[in-house]
């Protein structure tokens, strides 16, 4: 079983993510328990075949809008957010948005190329999972969400900036 990062800690991973290939057709797809499905096996089957299924996630390309999950926030366990290639941003906005915009609370994954660098900027913008690439040591992966001590900038995780939480000396006057 493969591991993952989720609460800051190491885990074994109990989700499928669902890749269709060429041949399959998202209204027709069989979709087990404890699956990922892509957003349109989603739109596709949400109606019929998962109405009221609680072991459907949902994982959304980088190219695809948040605002297509709006209304299905509440029901989903996990929502995942795929990086293609580790120099794709687009993901960062979509997880920010699930959480600031759409009050999603429920676990939110990062997958695809995500690597140790990423860790700490991704939990800012919601991320509490990340699948890391296989091909990476996972344990030092985990290392990443604590590279750096503080963060200047308000997000997800901060909502005052370093400047309004640092307590300053008083300063002197000539």
């Amino acid at each position: 079983m493969r591991e993952i990062i989720k609460d800051r800690q190491v885990v074994q991973d109990d989700w499928t993510v669902l890749h269709l290939t060429e041949d399959d057709k998202p209204g027709e797809v069989a979709v087990g328990p404890k699956t990922i499905v892509p957003l349109s096996v989603w739109q596709m089957q949400r109606n019929n075949a998962l109405a009221g299924r609680s072991d459907v996630g949902v994982w959304l390309a980088s190219d695809e809008r948040p605002e297509a999950l709006k209304d299905d926030v509440n029901r989903l366990p996990v929502i995942a957010v795929d990086f293609p290639k580790f120099a794709d941003g687009r993901g960062y906005s979509i997880a920010y948005n699930l959480r600031a915009r759409f009050g999603y609370e429920g676990e939110l994954r990062a997958i695809g190329d995500v690597l140790r660098d990423q860790l700490f900027y991704m939990q800012r913008v919601g991320f509490n999972a990340f699948a890391t690439r296989p091909d990476r040591n996972i344990h030092d992966a985990l290392k990443g969400l604590t590279d750096f001590s503080e963060a200047y900038q308000t997000s997800w995780d901060r909502k005052s900036p370093l400047f309004r939480r640092a307590t300053r000396a008083q300063a002197t006057t000539r």
